[in-house]
């Protein structure tokens, strides 16, 4: 039944031209805003808002979500070319993104995040029309002692998502834990590290850290005078596709990032940026060879990648089934259904299943049109390449203060910007990495929040975190990842003498 369903929605949307070119535009439109630094998804869809008040119900699903899907995979393109995430969810992705584009290998890397962007929005897709209810009834057992553990987990595998030493990468994170906490407090109300200035009590966004740590400090970083004044030259685009064998030996990485994806994103505020997070993570945990990791690694795209566009599909389980948006970004489509007169939820499957079969419909026909129109533009997005040092240079420093402003009309957030700019290029300066600020920023309120919640809940016993199987569960896994590193040479010592001790006797007869 469903799949005649989503078979009479995917044809209503091929025989209706403007429905049809309504996806197209929004496609179109959604990947030249998310490669655009400062202009999140988030930002796009609520930009694009108003213009679907006047369409139907399907038409403005559709287009949304077409914009949706196509601003996700936008975000990388940015991040692989000029080493500025145009999306939260791509900050990974320029790790090694960038440094391929370096090697000149831009456009395999273009390709690259192009076909597991696609691969991870199909497999999320599939798993919200079959795992939908399985998933959204082990999101709906997450209270604040599961979300606090998930922040905890999600803070000791930061450390592996960077390069260089983990202790550096443990450091810098817990700088942006502190940033997390700049503002008002949430429970008392009392003012912390706004410095008797009224721009940091509302607390400091994401997007101009992001924009300022990756965008600006990279402006600075070729204005040096150790870079001579010039950007390092960027190779020309000779080739789009990889070699075959090599893009097929990257499916184990794409599936793993999209299981990923798919189940973090299904966790309400777990968000795209931790499922990228933890993708590469595993990946580091996988290769055989982690060395090659932050020096243009395919596995470093293709996985964080498909877990940022699986993790669509499982940030609409939750806001599907049970009414719960589960990130910003679904939070928003969810206002476009309420407008139209639907209420996300369980009723919404049984009074109106058509409607919910043309949900699915648009984001499978959202994640295949990114895919043709996005082997289309790669060329044409290569031509930012060619464009003269100077005003490239001048061009970032410009839409890194207007994409800053943009988010709230708010002149602060541009203050912001510069000076995580050149907290950015401190940190170059210094050689720590840059990307786990950004993650302890987004894992820091949430840790707190849900971890104060949960000792007030429990008068203040630990307990609650273990008398909790999935909170304990997530509690050792993150106490095995800490004490792994440190167990790992003795491990390794130990397996060498008894592989020594059984040789001895051998050698001896």
């Amino acid at each position: 039944m469903l799949l005649h369903e989503f078979a009479i929605s995917i044809f209503a949307i091929l025989s209706d031209p403007n429905v049809l070119l309504l996806a197209i535009i929004g496609v179109a439109v959604g990947i030249i805003l998310g490669a655009l630094p400062g202009v999140s998804s988030t930002m796009a869809l609520a930009i694009l808002l108003p213009l679907s008040f006047s369409m139907e119900p399907a038409s403005a699903i559709l287009f949304l979500i077409a914009v949706f899907v196509s601003s996700v995979y936008g975000g990388s393109i940015s991040a692989i070319l000029i080493n500025i995430p145009g999306t939260p969810g791509a900050i990974v992705t320029q790790l090694d993104g960038y440094p391929m584009t370096r090697s000149g290998r831009a456009g395999h890397a273009l390709t690259y995040a192009l076909i597991a962007s696609t691969l991870g929005g199909l497999m999320g897709l599939l798993l919200l029309v079959l795992l939908a209810p399985m998933v959204a009834s082990a999101a709906m057992n997450f209270r604040s002692p599961e979300f606090a553990m998930v922040a905890v987990f999600g803070l000791v595998l930061l450390a592996y998502a960077s390069s260089g030493s983990t202790l550096r990468g443990i450091l810098v994170g817990a700088i942006g834990l502190i940033c997390g906490m700049v503002g008002f407090d949430r429970v008392t109300d009392a003012p912390r590290f706004v410095f008797e200035t009224s721009f940091l009590q509302a607390g400091i966004d994401l997007v101009p850290l992001t924009v300022g740590l990756f965008g600006l400090a990279e402006v600075m970083r070729n204005l040096s005078p150790s870079s001579s004044g010039k950007m390092d030259p960027v190779p020309p685009v000779t080739s789009l596709f990889p070699p075959w064998r090599e893009l097929c030996g990257q499916w184990k990485a794409m599936l793993r990032g999209s299981f990923i994806g798919t189940f973090v994103g299904a966790i309400p505020a777990a968000g795209s940026a931790i499922a990228v997070a933890i993708a590469y993570a595993q990946e580091l945990r996988f290769a055989r060879q982690p060395e090659r990791f932050g020096k243009g690694a395919p596995e470093g795209i293709v996985a964080p990648e498909a877990a940022n566009s699986s993790s669509i599909g499982g940030a609409m389980v939750p806001m599907m089934t049970l009414g719960i948006p589960g990130d910003a970004m679904t939070a928003v489509l969810m206002g476009s259904l309420l407008i139209h007169g639907l209420r996300p939820g369980p009723l919404l499957f049984s009074e109106n299943p058509l409607f919910v079969s043309s949900v699915y419909a648009a984001l499978f026909m959202g994640v295949i049109l990114t895919l043709i129109i996005g082997l289309m533009m790669l060329k044409w997005i290569a031509v930012v390449m060619r464009v003269p040092q100077r005003i490239l240079l001048a061009g970032i420093a410009v839409l890194c203060v207007i994409g800053s402003f943009a988010i709230r009309n708010n002149l602060s957030d541009v203050y912001v910007m510069l000076f995580f700019g050149a907290v950015g290029y401190l940190l170059y300066l210094l050689r720590l990495p840059a990307a786990p600020l950004a993650f302890g920023l987004i894992l820091g309120p949430i840790l707190e929040e849900n971890l104060r919640r949960s000792l007030m809940l429990s008068r203040g016993s630990l307990s609650v975190f273990i008398e909790r199987p999935i909170a304990c569960s997530l509690l050792l896994l993150s106490i095995a990842a800490i004490l792994l590193p440190l167990l790992l040479p003795y491990l390794t010592r130990l397996r060498d003498k008894r592989r020594k001790a059984r040789a001895t006797p051998a050698i001896e007869s």
